[in-house]
């Protein structure tokens, strides 16, 4: 594989900046990774922490140097994630859980997979259109879809998240093969709040994503203003063309099976992420904190 890489962010006008963002690669496959802790609720930037490092231990675990089932692996990952804010909430005794938006892209094979929960998105851009982006969840959306009874409910408001204690809804993309020049491009609301598709589609085709980023986050601050959110951005460009080479240029040529590169910081692996993680899994953690909101609520005066 031969891509260019780069990422920012930024706390923007918020007390304190609760996105987390990085990426993996070995030889044959690549992960890119972004999460928005959310804010009205503890710990936002401890559940986007835990959730980005979850993904990637799996990764690491797994892709030995590509992933069997990327399809598999995107959605058990994202369940891995939500379990262990759960977890983490309840062994804290946290009446009010860590709660995070979170989206994940995988090149292999030459081709674009992803997987969604929340409004952080994902755009893929090419010829300086967005050829395909994820649609939030979040009421807005379902207004725009035309669903009566939504009429004066928040654009910002989601109706699902990782941390909730509630399964948590999420959308797995069909593959895309991608072209050269293509670029994948995750950020969270505070950029795509600020400025619409087709200018972050054609400013991030102009140039190369180690300009462009940095452009991006800048123009999005700059149109929020103090009431900005946290802006994070991470793109990459695929089989970067020889007038856009960089020093964020990466090439797997000659990495061994076991070769495994990471920006994101994880914690060894605990106990739980050798758990079944099915479905009765995440329902017992849910029922943990459950459980122990209503015991709190029943001790109340």
């Amino acid at each position: 594989m031969k891509f260019s890489v780069f990422q920012i962010s930024r706390r923007g006008g918020r007390e304190k900046n609760e996105d987390r963002m990085g990426y993996c690669y070995t030889r044959e496959s690549a992960l890119f990774v972004l999460a928005d802790g959310m804010g009205g609720h503890p710990q936002g930037e401890v559940a986007a922490q835990i959730a980005i490092q979850t993904v990637s231990a799996m990764f690491q675990r797994q892709a030995r140097p590509a992933l069997k089932n990327v399809q598999e692996f995107l959605s058990s990952a994202l369940l891995a994630a939500h379990h262990k804010i759960l977890r983490h909430a309840n062994s804290h005794g946290m009446l009010d859980t860590p709660r995070t938006t979170l989206v994940v892209a995988v090149v292999q094979d030459g081709r674009a997979h992803w997987i969604h929960c929340g409004d952080s998105r994902l755009y893929l851009v090419r010829d300086g259109e967005v050829l395909a982006r994820t649609r939030d969840h979040s009421y807005q959306e379902l207004r725009n879809a035309a669903i009566p009874g939504l009429e004066r409910v928040s654009r910002n408001v989601l109706f699902t998240c990782l941390g909730s204690p509630t399964k948590p809804l999420f959308d797995v993309a069909q593959p895309m093969l991608l072209e050269q020049g293509d670029r994948l491009l995750l950020c969270s609301d505070g950029l795509w709040g600020a400025l619409d598709d087709a200018t972050i589609a054609r400013q991030l085709w102009r140039q190369s994503v180690s300009h462009a980023v940095p452009d991006l986050v800048e123009d999005a601050l700059r149109t929020a203003g103090d009431a900005s959110d946290n802006v994070t951005v991470l793109a990459m460009e695929w089989e970067v063309p020889d007038a856009f080479e960089s020093t964020q240029g990466i090439s797997t040529e000659g990495f061994g099976d076991d070769v495994f590169a990471s920006t994101i910081q994880c914690e060894p692996l605990d106990d739980f992420e050798h758990d079944d993680l099915d479905d009765e899994a995440i329902e017992r953690s849910i029922a943990e904190i459950n459980e122990a909101i209503r015991r709190s609520a029943a001790r109340r005066p």
